[in-house]
């Protein structure tokens, strides 16, 4: 069975158009006990630039909007206020693991929110499963997801073939009008940048370009000239990096410096950060992400909405990918607990069964790759800065705007 929300039901949800709402929020709160919600996120070390900017803005909206609703609304108990219980993880995996073990042993939240990266992912998730609890990853991309085995864990990004895919079609087509065929690769060697470099390259050869580079780096990288000297020595057209935003960051600084610039630059993690675009202005004009574009332009319900809600509390815009599927995830929670209460197998059951949709656009899951549930929805999306701000540029049928290619010299 299927369940989409239309325009008019995501804003009926965002405004909570309730019963329980004609009661003064006050009185509410001060009778009903907690919804107690857990996650342990990266507030330091190398992760914290991602978890800061994508995840952690998006559980503060989400829950003080529930909260000026007079709570979450919980079936057979009306509204009850949202209470988080969080803490940092330092970027260590083996810290993440005892918090979240910490927060459903010893804290007994009711329900998790998960941290960032592919890597904490992969930890936390086997660990929050086994202990009945349903969690909706977000910031986690890698095909071994099927070899989880985690049965309340869900995964929402597209995933490196997605990925992969969107990428080798967006060339394809740009070959055909403007003949670039010379690709480089570059990846940080960690799960998320070998499983993105190892599937696109067998999807390149067999539509016949030319790899004439593919390296790699550490995760804690603080200098990439020489790797970026190496990679324009061979005269790419296009370049293609799997990275994050730290790397992503000193990958643009020293290809200035180096005065490197292939007519299709494609990077990865933080080039769909607003803050991207305020380091490096007009720089950004004509760099592609293939990572999950998202514009408050796009034609799915409440974008534009859930885009003036971030600019209200925080001043700045969302990330241009993952942050609006941050946001999604918890209101399909909050409809999910809506319909079903806190039981986390009703919950788990209530995720497989519906299809949803929202700011990000449609989101469901299948079941038959493994027994976690996996992201099934429109192909990946490209974006791409241009002088009027961030578009969606590939898939068509979701596109902004056109591509501009080549990407114009470096100011």
């Amino acid at each position: 069975m299927a369940h989409r929300m239309d325009r008019r039901q995501f804003l009926r949800v965002a405004a909570g158009a309730t019963a329980t709402a004609l009661l003064p929020h006050s009185w509410a709160r001060a009778q009903a006990r907690p919804v107690r919600i857990g996650f342990a996120i990266s507030e330091t070390g190398p992760y914290a630039i991602g978890a800061r900017l994508t995840q952690i803005p998006n559980y503060y909206l989400w829950r003080d909007e529930v909260n000026a609703r007079g709570g979450l609304l919980v079936r057979g108990e009306g509204r009850r206020p949202i209470e988080f219980v969080n803490y940092d993880d330092r970027s260590d995996i083996g810290t993440a693991v005892r918090l979240f073990e910490k927060l459903i042993r010893e804290d007994r939240v009711d329900l998790v929110l998960p941290p960032w990266g592919t890597a904490m992912h992969f930890a936390v998730a086997p660990v929050v499963s086994r202990l009945g609890y349903v969690l909706l990853g977000i910031t986690v991309g890698s095909l071994r997801i099927r070899e989880l085995g985690a049965e309340n864990f869900f995964a929402l990004l597209p995933q490196p073939d997605s990925v992969t895919i969107s990428i080798v079609q967006f060339l394809r087509e740009a070959r055909e009008r403007y003949g670039y065929n010379r690709v480089a690769l570059l990846h940080v060697a960690d799960l998320h940048g070998v499983e993105h470099q190892t599937a696109i390259v067998p999807l390149l050869r067999r539509e016949r370009f030319e790899i004439v580079e593919d390296r790699s780096y550490p995760l804690t990288v603080t200098d990439l000239s020489d790797v970026l000297r190496a990679i324009q020595a061979r005269r790419p057209e296009i370049l293609v990096c799997f990275n994050y935003p730290a790397d992503g960051n000193l990958i643009v600084q020293q290809s200035i410096a180096l005065r490197f610039n292939p007519p299709i630059m494609i990077l990865g993690v933080g080039a769909f950060f607003a803050e991207f675009r305020q380091q490096f202005g007009e720089n950004t004009n004509g760099i592609i992400c293939h990572q999950a574009a998202w514009s408050p332009k796009l034609r799915v319900p409440g974008a534009r909405e859930y885009y003036e809600a971030f600019r209200r509390k925080f001043g700045r815009d969302p990330d241009y990918a993952g942050s609006s599927l941050v946001y999604q995830s918890l209101k399909m929670l909050e409809q999910a607990i809506a319909e079903v209460g806190l039981d986390q197998r009703r919950i788990k059951e209530y995720l497989e069964r519906h299809e949803f949709n929202g700011p990000w656009g449609p989101v469901k899951f299948e079941r038959g790759i493994n027994r976690a549930g996996n992201y099934v929805g429109r192909p990946n999306r490209l974006g791409q800065w241009q002088p009027s701000g961030y578009e969606v540029i590939w898939p068509p049928e979701y596109a902004t705007a056109r591509p501009i290619i080549p990407k114009p010299a470096w100011k």
